[in-house]
């Protein structure tokens, strides 16, 4: 089958291979064919090496498709049941899970370290024990979310992830009040996802700060009340909030520097919410005088910050009823073979989202 390789940590183009063998099925697990796959900045950090992943193997995380085969056990799926791919599934038994925190669950990260592809020269790993850049791929039943038949295999895909990330941080993470002040630093299809999560939430300003001016441009038309460049940030503070800083801001880049802008431009009293994945060198340093006296808030957000599947379902049911535009986010569509397009659109920040197509 086809599929795009990362060989090694650092490379910066994948190659697109023929000859890649999905592997693993067996009790408890099914096979699915992917049809749809979001690029998230994720995939990219992994490939660069910012966040852990061995090599060789294959990225993606944000995908959908169809049960090709399952394996025994699995019951409650089948051939051709429509599915969107979870890759941090909550186990439901474990002690994050039974204290609500189903999002912060590592059982399914342990088949991480777990080859689930094979091609002549040896193993091959999948990003998040997934790996969606591939035509197909052999996952844990729980991986695979059953999806109504009315959610285009492009939109699930979407849910898999970033949308789900970004609407849950304002939601389920910060709260975000009606009436407050935000700022979303970062306004690619997380912090996009986001403001449109604080706009639902009925905040009354939300300010999207992008050095990317085609980014600054849509981030308006997805909810935001003002769109300014990363120097104009401390402009807006002084005169939006005279000064004060913001109810809540929301680190979506995965850096100390702007999770740093992202705590300066925070009132006292109010929520830094930590969104972006960043890398385990990078450290973010507060003094512990304006720890203590400005008793801002750091919020990190994992996956949403809540229920994954509640979240799916609460996502779709805004889709259906026109509250969020997920159809916009997607800005560019490829084919599997021109992955390295996709690539090129994210790091430019032409793109929102680029959707490939299997």
């Amino acid at each position: 089958m086809r599929a795009a390789l990362q060989s090694e940590i650092g490379q910066d183009k994948l190659e697109v291979v023929d000859d890649m063998e999905a592997v693993g099925l067996g009790p408890g697990k099914v096979k699915i064919r992917i049809r749809a796959t979001g690029l998230c900045h994720s995939d990219l950090s992994a490939m660069n090496g910012v966040l852990p992943q061995p090599a060789p193997f294959i990225p993606g995380h944000e995908g959908s498709g169809v049960i090709a085969d399952v394996g025994d056990g699995v019951a409650h799926l089948k051939q051709g049941d429509r599915v969107l791919v979870c890759w941090l599934p909550p186990c439901g038994h474990c002690a994050a899970c039974k204290r609500g925190q189903g999002h912060l669950c590592l059982e399914s990260l342990v088949n991480a370290g777990t080859p689930n592809f094979r091609r002549a020269g040896g193993d091959v790993f999948g990003f998040a024990a997934t790996g969606t850049f591939a035509e197909e791929l052999v996952v844990d039943a729980k991986c695979a979310v059953p999806i109504p038949d009315d959610v285009p295999f492009d939109i699930a895909a979407l849910i898999g992830c970033g949308v789900t990330t970004g609407l849950g941080a304002a939601i389920n993470t910060a709260k975000v009040e009606a009436g407050s002040s935000v700022a979303v630093i970062g306004c690619g299809g997380v912090g996009i996802s986001v403001i449109q999560g604080a706009r639902l939430q009925g905040a009354a300003q939300i300010i999207a700060v992008d050095p990317v001016a085609s980014r600054r441009e849509a981030a308006l038309r997805f909810g935001a009340t003002e769109a300014v460049a990363p120097d104009a940030l401390d402009d807006a503070k002084n005169r939006i909030t005279s000064g004060e800083g913001f109810d809540y801001v929301f680190e979506v880049v995965g850096k100390s520097a702007t999770a740093q802008t992202a705590y300066k431009a925070t009132r006292r009293g109010g929520s830094v919410v930590i969104v972006g994945a960043g890398a385990l060198d990078d450290t973010f340093q507060v003094d512990m005088f304006s720890l203590f006296f400005d008793e801002k808030k750091i919020l990190p957000s994992m996956y949403g910050g809540g229920d994954v599947l509640r979240s799916y379902e609460r996502t779709i049911a805004l889709w259906r009823a026109g509250r969020v535009d997920l159809e916009g986010l997607i800005t560019h569509r490829v084919h599997l073979t021109e992955i390295n397009d996709a690539l090129d659109q994210m790091r430019t920040g032409v793109a929102l989202r680029t959707c490939i197509e299997l």
